[in-house]
């Protein structure tokens, strides 16, 4: 069960143009825009057509590289999709590697946003082996957000784990957390398990300490936006408070993401930027309106959870139990 394999690609280069699934109509409409430009891939980033933090640095570098093909100011290009999404760092590592090559060569920069994503799904499928490993057989698995082939070049990150260890026979049950105000989990994480014949219950938010109150999980497993030097973890909004309920029943949390997720330059989660998107999200639904009319609405799109409450963090290199400044730093310059 591999990336390849799979019946879905949210990213593909097709000739001189970006092909991007629209995630924010599955899983009932299976829609695909091409891009031509890194001003409507920015916007694309921005809108949530694609989601998920090694899929937006994909797609930013591919973007950059479709204005060297245009004959573009890459400078520009830099500019506005860095400001696309402020929290992931993947994206800026990959504005960076692309910029850091030093040539306007188009040919040379599609390459290297190829290079980019393939070895994302490379780092995917190593990341699922290692955190298969600490799986034990028979486990059931609480998961939130999407972490899948749908937020990364392919496979997945904490996805991708559920992945191999269930192809390793080690899992018997998924639990996908419906993950408001986007329902990734539901519209997208339920609909990615399913694919694969893995047996996936969705749950609402909401109902996650009655589940683990039940012991009716072993794992929470999920990924990350940003991971600072001490290992406290920016990731999808709803995460925090899943690693505290983990920890009040005696449960062990994974975190899965690609060692270009770290960034050591800040010492721990109070200095990393969250990101804060539109009331609306929250107030209304596919549209139509949930709350009173002029009602207001706080929506961080990600919180932070301290190093603490994490029992490991996995990477393409390998993982680090019981994270901690030292460990890390290790795990990410070996």
């Amino acid at each position: 069960m591999t990336a390849h394999s799979s019946s879905f690609h949210a990213i593909e280069w097709r000739g001189q143009s970006l092909h991007l699934l629209d995630q924010r109509v599955l899983p009932h409409t299976h829609t695909v825009h091409e891009y031509t430009t890194a001003n409507d891939v920015a916007d694309a980033i921005r809108d949530m057509v694609v989601r998920g933090a090694p899929a937006i640095g994909i797609t930013a570098a591919y973007g950059y590289a479709l204005d060297a093909l245009n004959g573009r100011d890459l400078g520009e290009a830099y500019k506005v999709l860095a400001e696309s999404r402020p929290t992931a760092v993947n994206l800026f590592w990959a504005l960076e590697r692309m910029a850091s090559l030093g040539t306007e060569d188009p040919h040379a920069l599609v390459a290297e946003a190829k290079k980019i994503h393939e070895e994302d799904i490379a780092a995917n499928l190593a990341m699922g082996q290692f955190g298969a490993s600490l799986i034990k057989e028979g486990s059931r698995i609480y998961t939130h957000c999407n972490t899948g082939a749908l937020a990364t070049g392919g496979h997945g990150t904490a996805l991708g784990i559920i992945r191999s260890a269930y192809a390793d026979g080690k899992i018997t049950q998924v639990y996908a957390g419906e993950t408001r105000p986007w329902l990734q989990g539901a519209r997208l994480t339920a609909w990615e398990l399913m694919q694969d014949n893995i047996p996936v219950k969705l749950v609402c938010d909401g109902a996650a300490a009655q589940l683990f109150r039940a012991n009716g999980a072993d794992w929470v497993i999920v990924g990350a936006d940003r991971i600072t030097a001490n290992g406290d973890v920016a990731n999808k909004i709803g995460t925090y408070s899943l690693a505290v309920l983990a920890k009040h029943h005696g449960m062990k949390v994974m975190v899965a993401a690609p060692t270009t997720t770290f960034d050591l330059t800040l010492d721990s989660g109070n200095a990393i930027p969250i990101e804060q998107r539109p009331m609306s999200e929250v107030t209304s639904l596919n549209g139509q309106p949930i709350a009173p009319e002029g009602c207001e609405a706080i929506n961080p799109s990600f919180d932070v959870t301290p190093a603490e409450l994490i029992d490991a963090i996995v990477t393409e290199k390998g993982f680090v139990e019981n994270p901690t400044v030292e460990n890390i730093a290790v795990m990410v310059n070996s």
